[in-house]
């Protein structure tokens, strides 16, 4: 079921990406299909889900199949990203619980992108990672797209707050981990990045900034236990790369193996 989008917002999907109500559904069937004929691939099938991946890519096929497909393949290559953290677990709601990822409310009388906050001093790097805010904000990107229109059509600016961020917070952040953390973000999640805001920046955020320039972070917090069984399935999703058809996508993170800069829509 295609949740229908009020008359404002259906406007802009019409005139920015490129979306046709009469020919959404059949978009959807052939992505099912698609899906059903990858040997390699276990994927989500559900309408809302293909819906948000269509939006994030403005309605072009080949784009969706290609984030589709990096986007359960990260689920296999890059688990210290992706499954670091589980959503059932404990600490999964402890680090959610600390709020260094917030969905700010939506301006009234206004549409607006999603504005999410993030605030990696708030956390301890002694107990928790940079990699484990990148798990949380992974998930509840999915919680965003498939439940909030607004996100889904006009896409999302990213708040970073650094209050707090010490030198310890920021050498967690290696260029290694940095690729994967970009790979996910940029290269697999279908919602548009519209920029980015970044505020009390420490000494030493440059060197980061060096390398990338973009996060993205999600929501809620009762709301968050409405998805557990979402979230359990989502951990049972993925590849299996010697079914691949192909030769496999590059596990050194990015198409064709560089690291690619960030496109902001």
């Amino acid at each position: 079921m295609i949740r229908e989008l009020p008359p404002d917002l259906a406007k802009i999907a019409a005139e920015e990406l490129n979306e046709k109500a009469s020919q959404t559904k059949n978009d959807v069937q052939h992505l099912k299909e698609w899906i059903a004929k990858q040997p390699h691939l276990k994927a989500r099938t559900d309408d809302q889900w293909l819906v948000a991946m269509l939006r994030g890519c403005k309605f072009s096929l080949e784009r969706v199949k290609q984030k589709l497909d990096m986007y359960y393949t990260l689920r296999t290559t890059a688990p210290d990203v992706t499954l670091r953290l589980k959503p059932s677990s404990t600490a999964f709601l402890d680090f959610f619980r600390v709020g260094t990822v917030v969905v700010l409310p939506k301006p009234k009388g206004r549409l607006f992108p999603r504005v999410i906050l993030i605030r990696p001093g708030v956390y301890g790097p002694a107990v928790n990672s940079v990699a484990d805010l990148m798990c949380v904000l992974y998930y509840l990107v999915q919680v965003l797209i498939v439940e909030d229109d607004v996100a889904s059509v006009m896409g999302t600016k990213i708040m970073v707050d650094y209050t707090g961020a010490t030198m310890n917070h920021l050498v967690q952040a290696s260029p290694s981990m940095i690729k994967k953390m970009m790979a996910v973000s940029q290269d697999s999640m279908p919602l548009r990045l519209k920029g980015s805001h970044h505020v009390n920046l420490p000494l030493g955020i440059d060197k980061i900034f060096s390398l990338i320039s973009g996060f993205l972070n999600e929501k809620g917090k009762e709301r968050f236990k409405e998805y557990n069984a979402w979230m359990i399935e989502e951990e049972q999703l993925g590849t299996d790369e010697s079914k691949r058809v192909g030769p496999p996508i590059n596990q050194d993170m990015g198409l064709d193996g560089s690291f690619r800069k960030l496109d902001i829509d």
